[in-house]
């Protein structure tokens, strides 16, 4: 009996692709994507940093200039004060600095203060909250 196999053999399997080969292709594709989001997100993040000091650098003036008149004595004015400079610095930094050296510095503070920043992060994370569903309600 002749085999008409395209093997050869009536017992022979092609053989399957490497797994380690597709496991890798895989891998590289996932990381092109993520790179790819990565700089989609710091390029806008550089569109939107010039806007963004802007309205930081506005913040603390108005903030300056309401200070004085402000009810609730000279500490509460020191405080409104210390927070228009510290707005001022942020919106210089923002504007001197890239996002890579911005998010390497933000990810140093993180490490040095890890407690503090999740604090932060929760905060900032129910003021926008706060902000979103105000603006969906009315």
């Amino acid at each position: 009996m002749q085999n008409n196999t395209p093997f050869g053999s009536p017992l022979a399997v092609p053989a399957p692709p490497q797994l380690g080969d597709k496991i890798s292709n895989i891998a590289t594709q996932v990381k092109d994507t993520v790179s790819g989001f990565g700089a989609t997100a710091a390029n806008t993040f550089d569109d939107n940093r010039e806007a963004a000091a802007t309205g930081m650098k506005d913040a603390a003036s108005t903030l300056h200039q309401n200070a004085g008149s402000m009810s609730g004595g000279d500490k509460l004015t020191s405080m409104a004060h210390s927070t228009a400079s510290a707005l001022d610095t942020t919106a210089d930094w923002m504007r001197e600095n890239s996002s890579a050296k911005i998010m390497a510095d933000v990810s140093s503070l993180v490490k040095r203060n890890p407690g503090p920043s999740m604090l932060a992060a929760i905060a900032v994370g129910f003021l926008i909250g706060r902000t979103f569903s105000r603006n969906n309600n009315g």
